[in-house]
Parts: C-alpha cells; sequence; structure tokens
C-alpha cells in the first residue's frame, strides 16, 4: 500500500479539527471515488454472503489482519458506544482507526484515523491502491453468475486496507447490518461488543428478537471476550449459546459491570460506572441521555476487556479524558439556538422511545415540534407512537433518500396516531424545518426535533451549517 498523507491529532503541527477533510485539492477526486462507490448495489440490499469480501480481501493481503479488531454490533447505540470506545483507547495512547455507518453529510466520516475523519488524499490513494483488486473480485463473482461487491463490501475493504496504510494500533469497527454475514465479519474481533438488540430490518435479520440475536452472534469469534448490554431473555440466550460454542467469555451489563449513577449537568451528564476491574466516579459525559451513559457503560466494559484481559482497573483521569472528549453527531445533538433545534438519529422504536425519554429528562421545553420523516423498511408508526407523548406537533416530510415514505403516506401513519391540529406535511424537508423554527419562535420556551431517518438529520445539520443556526 502507498503511504498517504497522515492526519494524527497529537501531531503539534496539525491544527485540524474533526470534519476538516483538509486537502481541498483531492475534492474532485474524492468525489469521483465515491461516484464509483454508489455505482454499486446500495446498503438498503445487502447480500447474505462473506466470500466476496474475503477473496477481495485476499487479494489485498488481508489487511484486516494487521491490527487487532473490537467489533460491535446491536440495534441502538452502536455508533456511540463506537465513538466512545475509539475515544478511550486514543486517551490511552494508541493510534486508531474506526469504521461506522452511515454517515451524516460526507462518507469521509465513516473512515477515522486517530480522530479525524479520513483525509481525502489518503481516501483517493487507499481507493487508487485497492480498485484492481476489487475489479478482479468482481470479475471472478460475474463469471460464476454472482453479483460484484456491493457499495459496503467496497467500502469496508477500503477502509480496512486504509487503516493498514496509516497504520493503525487497533481497529474499532461497527457492523453495518446484523453481524454473521455481514462484511466486516471478516475480521476477527478480539472483543465482540453487543449494544441493546431490538426488533430492526426485520425483513433480513428475522422476525424475533431471538432471530435477530443470532444473526449478530456471528461475530463472536474463538476464545473472544465478549461484552453486552442488558439485553432480554431471548436475545442474551443466543448470545450465551454462541459464546459457550466459541469458549468465549462473556461479561453482562447489571452483572459484571453497571452503570452506579447519572446525574443531570450542564452539556452532558455526570455518571458514575462500576466496570469488570476497577469503578470511574464521577465522570463528565458530554451526551444527553441515560442511554448514552449506558453506553459509556459498555464502552469502558470493552476497553478494560481490550486493554487488560477485563482484570486491570484503567486509569481514572483517562477514562475522564476519553469520555470527556467524545462526541456523538446526529444523537441528541444541539443544531441551533434561539429556538433550540436538536437532532437524534432515532429510526427504529426503541431508538425513538430513548429519544423521548431523554428529552424528558434532560430539557425543560414546554411544547416540541417533531420533523419527522422515516424510511420505506422502517416501523413508522411505532417511531411515531413513541414520539407522540412528547409532540405538540408534528411536521411531516420526507428526506431526499429514495427510500423515504412520501409524506403524504407518512402523514397518514402520523394522523392515525395523533389528532389533524398537530400533524402538518410539508412537501420538503426544509419548508418542513423552516415552519418549525417559526412556530417555536413565538414561544420562548418552544423546540424543533428533527429525527426519524439518519438521512433527515445528515439534512438538517448541513442546512443549520449553512445558516448559523447556533449561536
Amino acid at each position: 500500500m502507498s503511504k498517504s498523507p497522515k492526519g494524527k491529532k497529537s501531531d503539534p503541527e496539525d491544527t485540524r479539527e474533526p470534519g476538516d477533510y483538509d486537502d481541498g485539492l483531492y475534492e474532485r477526486q474524492a468525489g469521483e471515488v465515491y461516484a464509483e462507490l454508489l455505482q454499486r448495489v446500495g446498503e438498503g440490499s445487502p447480500r447474505p454472503r462473506l466470500d466476496a469480501t474475503r477473496r477481495a480481501a485476499e487479494l489485498l493481503g488481508d489487511p484486516q489482519r494487521a491490527y487487532p479488531v473490537i467489533h460491535i454490533t446491536g440495534t441502538n447505540g452502536k455508533t456511540s458506544t463506537s465513538r466512545m470506545i475509539e475515544s478511550l483507547l486514543r486517551a490511552h495512547g494508541l493510534r486508531t482507526g474506526m469504521l461506522t455507518s452511515p454517515h451524516l453529510e460526507k462518507v469521509n466520516e465513516r473512515i477515522v484515523i486517530d480522530g479525524l475523519p479520513i483525509s481525502n488524499a489518503a481516501f483517493v490513494s487507499n481507493w487508487t491502491d485497492i480498485a484492481p483488486f476489487l475489479e478482479l473480485t468482481d470479475a471472478e463473482f460475474e463469471a460464476k453468475g454472482e453479483p460484484p461487491l456491493s457499495f459496503f463490501e467496497a467500502l469496508t475493504l477500503l477502509a480496512f486496507a486504509a487503516f493498514a496504510d496509516a497504520p493503525i494500533d487497533v481497529a474499532v469497527i461497527e457492523v453495518g447490518m446484523g453481524g454473521e454475514w455481514d462484511s466486516t465479519n471478516i475480521a476477527d474481533g478480539q472483543v465482540a461488543v453487543f449494544a441493546p438488540i431490538a426488533l430492526d430490518h426485520t425483513q433480513r435479520l428475522g422476525s424475533t428478537i431471538a432471530e435477530i440475536a443470532r444473526t449478530k452472534s456471528g461475530i463472536i469469534k474463538p476464545a473472544a471476550a465478549v461484552v453486552s448490554a442488558q439485553q432480554k431473555p431471548e436475545a442474551l440466550a443466543e448470545l450465551q449459546r454462541a459464546a459457550e460454542l466459541n469458549e468465549s467469555t462473556i461479561a453482562v451489563e447489571g452483572t459484571a459491570f453497571s452503570l452506579l449513577s447519572d446525574t443531570v449537568a450542564v452539556g452532558g451528564q455526570v455518571i458514575s460506572i462500576k466496570g469488570l476491574a476497577g469503578s470511574y466516579s464521577d465522570i463528565f459525559l458530554p451526551m444527553f441521555g441515560d442511554h448514552q451513559a449506558r453506553n459509556a457503560t459498555l464502552a469502558i466494559a470493552a476497553v478494560e476487556s481490550f486493554l487488560g484481559g477485563g482484570s486491570q482497573a484503567l486509569n481514572q483521569d483517562i477514562v475522564a479524558e476519553g469520555l470527556a472528549t467524545a462526541t456523538s453527531p446526529g444523537r441528541l445533538q444541539i443544531i441551533g439556538t434561539d429556538p433550540t433545534i436538536l437532532v437524534d438519529a432515532a429510526h427504529n422504536p426503541h431508538g425513538a422511545a430513548a429519544l423521548a425519554a431523554a428529552l424528558e429528562s434532560y430539557f425543560t421545553f414546554d411544547e416540541i415540534a417533531v420533523v419527522i420523516s422515516v424510511l420505506a423498511d422502517k416501523d413508522a408508526r411505532g417511531i411515531v407512537e413513541a414520539l407522540a407523548p412528547i409532540a405538540a406537533r408534528f411536521h411531516v416530510t420526507h428526506s431526499e433518500s429514495d427510500r423515504a415514505i412520501p409524506s403524504k403516506d407518512l402523514a397518514k401513519i402520523v394522523l392515525d396516531v395523533s389528532s389533524s391540529e398537530a400533524t402538518h406535511e410539508y412537501e420538503s424537508f426544509e419548508a418542513a424545518i423552516q415552519a418549525a423554527r417559526t412556530w417555536a419562535n413565538e414561544e420562548p420556551r418552544r423546540a424543533v426535533v428533527v429525527t426519524g431517518s439518519i438521512t433527515l438529520v445528515g439534512e438538517a445539520i448541513t442546512l443549520a451549517t449553512r445558516e448559523g443556526w447556533k449561536k
């Protein structure tokens, strides 16, 4: 692999911040690479296979074996937990790679090296290196009558190659969908992390929590350390079964480690955690919601498992630094003031319920306008029912995604749950959010929440940045 420009945050001469994709000279080429990726079958239609990704990785020299891996799956909280794990590892002086999905504004966000989104230069350079091998794989599989590599399969390979090229000390890898046949599963996770498992992607993962958990348990590899959030009994049974079959240890929140307390604070919360090997008191977490406190608890247990086999306590000051500098864009993120505008990527009922609970516990708004769009493969009714108790009104729209439910159809679902006076339909997101801002400005304790679709959240962040909503 050719060496590409580094963006190591610890370099005193590096003044970039996350989101500064540094090299405008490569902007056009990076856009062309992304366009090439988009020509492949999209993420909405993943293929239940590993052989294509494995074959391409073999031709590339198996870059995913160049570093240890922490592998994360679950239904909700995967990205936030991944970002906390990565931040904790970096606070310990390790050079990290992180793969998450989807992105909010720019594809570079998905591949993070040492805390920064991959530069355009490295994105282009590594793609140039791997593209011939992906084409070879495509040709081999097409000759067998099988489809070529998909968007996510190709992006996963690009991330693994970029991490090897960096190089990194450890990779934090978030599963795209499921686990067993997800393309990230060609990597062998030294630690397998399970965020809460609930119903989602039922057409592809199964119609019951047990079936979904069985698919997700496929990331457990022989002799791995497994750490899990609290799970429903049927999900936990599947994880325990897979751990036993792989002769892996399993530690579960509530027994092996736990959240001791969480208190609302300015800009987030203060938490105390009993880890696998140590206790960590009065740690500031700059995120809102009890679910984020539990994600932090899971992240600490995962890092304890990775750094000391779950038997050595972490340094309290390093934990404090790692969590204080962790971010989770698009998750209860304030993107506007005067009026307050928050975005949250809740896209299933479980996530929507966590959002509603956090809004009631961490904020004191009198009324909230929910601007909502939902993708067609999601449980729109369940999402709306979870949000209805905290919504004074719904502004129903659709995101730019071709999978978004048309606003008229989504409005019918919302009307079944809430009153007609509280439901307003808009043909464009911009019209919906501007009307919500106008409404919120009429009273001092009103707010706007944008949710239901990660695509919609990305559009909101872009618009807020462009128009300077946050003072």
